[in-house]
């Protein structure tokens, strides 16, 4: 098991190509198993906490929407403080991630995200670096040509959300452009 102020654990990585509908990332989804101990009591105000002092703010609790969707302004986190889900990710073509309580997953800009399962007390905690301002984007033809132009202006975080500063997903992410063609 891994904690905040345990030794960085190194996250799953996975990534996906643009699929004409959904533009993914060069960036890879990272999942970090057990980040945070899943008995605790307020695993949810655990989650908040953390990610709220590595500056990924704006924390929400709720659930995945069950669509295929990507936020084009702003990279998300996503901590599991109850139950457990099948995610997909990477759109229709993607791979599908089972998370369970004390997991997080980290979403570069442009990467599909659709709840596909999960048992009923399912809940995660979402934020964004800085607070960012997130928009909701199906993968519709219409929409593709703004979002494209928002990805290309979406900055890399400054800390990873699990271990701030000198976490692994400035060494996964540090380097490598966002930017689309």
């Amino acid at each position: 098991m891994s904690s905040a102020s345990a030794r960085p654990a190194e996250p799953e990585t996975h990534r996906f190509a643009d699929d004409g509908r959904i533009p993914n990332s060069r960036l890879p989804v990272l999942v970090y198993r057990r980040a945070l101990e899943p008995r605790q009591r307020d695993l949810a105000g655990a989650f908040e906490r953390l990610f709220d002092g590595h500056g990924w703010r704006g924390a929400w609790r709720n659930g995945i929407y069950p669509f295929h969707h990507f936020h084009s302004t702003t990279h998300e986190v996503l901590g599991c403080s109850r139950g457990r889900a099948r995610v997909r990710l990477g759109g229709e073509g993607g791979a599908t991630v089972t998370i369970e309580a004390g997991d997080v997953v980290v979403i570069p800009a442009g990467v599909g995200h659709k709840h596909e399962a999960s048992t009923p007390d399912f809940q995660v905690v979402g934020a964004y670096p800085d607070g960012r301002d997130w928009d909701i984007c199906r993968g519709e033809p219409g929409e593709r040509e703004k979002a494209l132009a928002n990805l290309a202006c979406v900055p890399l975080p400054t800390a990873d959300p699990v271990h701030g500063p000198d976490g692994p997903l400035l060494a996964h992410w540090g380097g490598l452009e966002p930017k689309r063609r």
